[in-house]
């Protein structure tokens, strides 16, 4: 649920078409967004070297492909993360996509990614529960 402090800081997505690129990553025109706070299964084989999200990452992707399609995108913009995507925490019609992601299981807290804890603010038992390190 979006709090007033927060309605301050909303900047509408563009009119640009958003698609879906895995299950914490929204591309719009030529924006890619990385859903902050979580960490979704890849769709692709997890690379060498790295830690992921145990899951069905097609089932995330389509999970959040739902969410977005159709509906109203806000953003609260953040900053870039070091591959030049926006870090953001998005709603889609008023509610916030990190927060779906997590009580459908289809993605994982990870605090150290919710710089303003945002996220958690928005779903604490959510964040709570399902919290990785």
């Amino acid at each position: 649920m979006l709090t007033a402090s927060l309605l301050l800081a909303l900047t509408a997505a563009p009119q640009t078409p958003c698609t879906v690129t895995d299950g914490d990553t929204i591309r719009c025109g030529e924006e890619r967004v990385r859903v902050t706070g979580i960490d979704a299964p890849e769709t692709r084989a997890c690379r060498q070297g790295r830690r992921c999200v145990e899951g069905d990452g097609a089932a995330s992707t389509r999970a959040m492909e739902a969410l977005v399609d159709g509906a109203e995108l806000t953003f609260v913009r953040l900053g870039q993360d070091r591959y030049g995507r926006t870090l953001a925490v998005v709603y889609a019609n008023g509610v916030n996509v990190a927060c779906v992601q997590l009580a459908a299981r289809q993605a994982c807290y990870v605090e150290r990614w919710d710089d303003r804890r945002l996220v958690a603010a928005d779903c604490p038992a959510l964040a709570a529960s399902r919290a990785v390190s």
